[in-house]
């Protein structure tokens, strides 16, 4: 079987991985080529990691404004390849997606990651993502909460599947000492100051602004901890002045995106996510596989990767109190950090591993091609 992804991908993070992981761990007889649009040469770093991976990676000659030549390239290309399966990332890989499959005739996968209605362009696009979804194949929502906003969309029961991001087990077994120093010194952490590691993209809805609010309440509160929020977006001029004026300029630093974020995750006391909204987050994932315990809203499906009290602790959206006074327990408290983090890799290899994922995906291509009676049913993994 031919699977053919479609992403409009300008970099490699957390989708990615997820798109990776799937093909590694699909059985014999699973084949993946992973497109992308062109993106002024942005999708470089993605089709470069999908070389190194052993797959075949191909970036689109033709993409915006040149729609229609984008989609008379795709619809070659599928031909070409002999897909199986086309499945879809990301609101112009399904409009373009969805009309090349059909014109080859081969069932499209969309996967609904989440909407984060950051400013009015990507609401337009949003919305635009949403009214294409109920003329898919097949709708994959990577949580429970995601899958409740998809089924308002007005797409019928039985073409959404349930399957849920996975975390990647051996990424963090032998993490290196060196960005340990690295961490803290990006931290400006003293011999006693703890390290809180916050991630993601530097929009209104990730909820940063109010991580400011709440760790200048623990530093009045005289606690020894400092943040680096690892990311960039168009609020960090923002998030620096708002830095600055409540005096953190010492205590929470903003180092921008690095690739190597998984160089050091395994090294923060405690990582935190403030989101107002969420699909399923990859980053808390990631920090359970790393055994690192984790203060997260309970918005989307957060809550199905951080289970309050078991690998971390849930807050409500926008309280900055109780953000305050979750990521201060965990600071008071080593056997408490050291529970919730050995607590997050159990979960993470119980629930969350790439072999259910890739299990989950087989069956879901099995009944789209009419290789079993396996019924049209909500599936988890």
């Amino acid at each position: 079987m031919h699977l053919v992804h479609l992403t409009a991908s300008s970099f490699f993070g957390g989708p990615e991985r997820q798109m990776l992981g799937l093909g590694r761990h699909l059985p014999h007889g699973y084949a993946s080529t992973y497109v992308t649009f062109h993106e002024n040469g942005r999708s470089a770093p993605f089709a470069e990691q999908v070389r190194q991976h052993g797959f075949t990676s191909v970036i689109l000659e033709n993409d915006t404004p040149h729609l229609r030549a984008a989609l008379r390239e795709l619809t070659d290309l599928l031909q070409a390849q002999h897909a199986s399966v086309l499945i879809c990332h990301g609101y112009k890989s399904n409009l373009l997606g969805r009309l090349a499959a059909r014109r080859v005739g081969v069932p499209v996968v969309s996967v609904s990651r989440g909407w984060t209605g950051e400013n009015f362009k990507v609401r337009l696009y949003d919305r635009l993502d949403r009214f294409h979804l109920r003329y898919m194949d097949a709708v994959v929502a990577v949580s429970d909460g995601q899958a409740a906003k998809v089924l308002r969309t007005g797409l019928a029961r039985d073409k959404l599947t349930i399957i849920r991001n996975a975390a990647r087990l051996d990424a963090f077994r032998t993490p290196n000492p060196e960005f340990r120093d690295r961490l803290r010194e990006m931290a400006n952490a003293g011999p006693d100051d703890l390290v809180l590691l916050a991630a993601g993209r530097l929009s209104p809805e990730k909820g940063f602004h109010i991580l400011v609010d709440a760790m200048a309440k623990l530093k009045a509160a005289g606690k020894l901890v400092r943040t680096v929020l690892f990311g960039d977006g168009v609020q960090r001029t923002l998030l620096e002045r708002q830095v600055e004026e409540a005096g953190l300029s010492d205590h929470f630093k903003l180092v921008g995106f690095h690739q190597d974020l998984d160089n050091y995750l395994p090294w923060a006391d405690m990582m935190t996510l403030p989101s107002f909204t969420e699909g399923l987050p990859n980053v808390a994932l990631e920090a359970s596989a790393a055994g690192v315990p984790v203060v997260a809203t309970a918005v989307g499906g957060t809550p199905e990767v951080v289970r309050d009290g078991l690998n971390g602790f849930l807050v409500p959206p926008g309280d900055i109190a109780l953000l305050a006074e979750r990521i201060g327990d965990l600071c008071d408290d080593g056997r408490l950090r050291q529970k919730l983090g050995d607590a997050g890799e159990r979960l993470m290899r119980d629930e969350f591993s790439f072999a259910g994922q890739a299990d989950a995906y087989r069956r879901l291509f099995d009944r789209l091609l009419n290789r079993s009676s396996i019924p049209a049913l909500v599936e988890a993994a």
